[in-house]
C-alpha cells in the first residue's frame, strides 16, 4: 500500500505495512485457562518435575508462568531447557504425532528467549521449541487450530 504526502511541486511515496502482515511463524495461541503444567524433563530417569503453567503455545514456541524462585535462577535467557509437554486430547485431536491414535505428550529442547517477572513474585519464561519433527510440529498445529489464539 502506497501513501503520497507532500504538494504539489514535491511528492514523497511511503510504503506501508499492509494490516494483514504477519511478523509471527507460528500463530500462539491462548492455554492459560487449561491449567495445563509444563515439566522440566529428565530423560535419563524417565520423571519429569513442574517448573510451571503454560500460559500460551504455539508450534514453535511457549510461555509459561512459574513460582520456583530456584527454577527462575536456572531459566537464563540462552539457557537450553530439557521439558515434557503432556496435552490433553481435545475435539478427537490429538497433539503429537506416534501410532495410529497418536500421542498426548513430548519431550524436547527449549531454548529461552525471555525471563520476566511479574509483580507478584512469579516469572513469565518464554521460549523456543528447538528439536520438533515436522510430523509433530504438524500435528500441534491442528491440535492448536482448535484453541483460541492468544492477544
Amino acid at each position: 500500500m502506497a501513501v503520497a504526502y507532500g504538494s504539489e511541486s514535491k511528492t514523497v511515496v511511503r510504503m506501508a505495512l499492509s494490516d494483514d502482515a504477519e511478523r509471527r511463524q507460528h500463530r500462539r495461541h491462548d492455554m492459560e485457562g487449561r491449567e495445563l503444567e509444563v515439566q522440566r524433563w529428565d530423560a535419563a530417569r524417565g520423571i519429569g518435575t513442574s517448573i510451571g503453567q503454560i500460559i500460551d503455545l504455539s508450534a514453535g514456541g511457549l510461555r509459561f508462568r512459574t513460582k520456583d524462585k530456584r527454577g527462575s535462577n536456572a531459566l537464563r535467557v540462552d539457557s537450553h531447557v530439557r521439558v515434557r509437554l503432556d496435552l490433553p486430547v481435545y475435539a478427537g485431536i490429538t497433539p503429537f504425532f506416534g501410532s495410529e491414535e497418536g500421542r498426548t505428550d513430548w519431550s524436547g529442547w527449549l531454548v529461552v528467549t525471555r525471563v520476566q517477572r511479574n509483580h507478584d513474585g512469579s516469572h513469565e519464561v518464554a521460549g523456543r521449541l528447538m528439536d520438533m519433527d515436522e510430523m509433530n510440529r504438524g500435528s500441534l498445529k491442528l491440535y492448536l487450530s482448535t484453541q483460541p489464539l492468544a492477544a
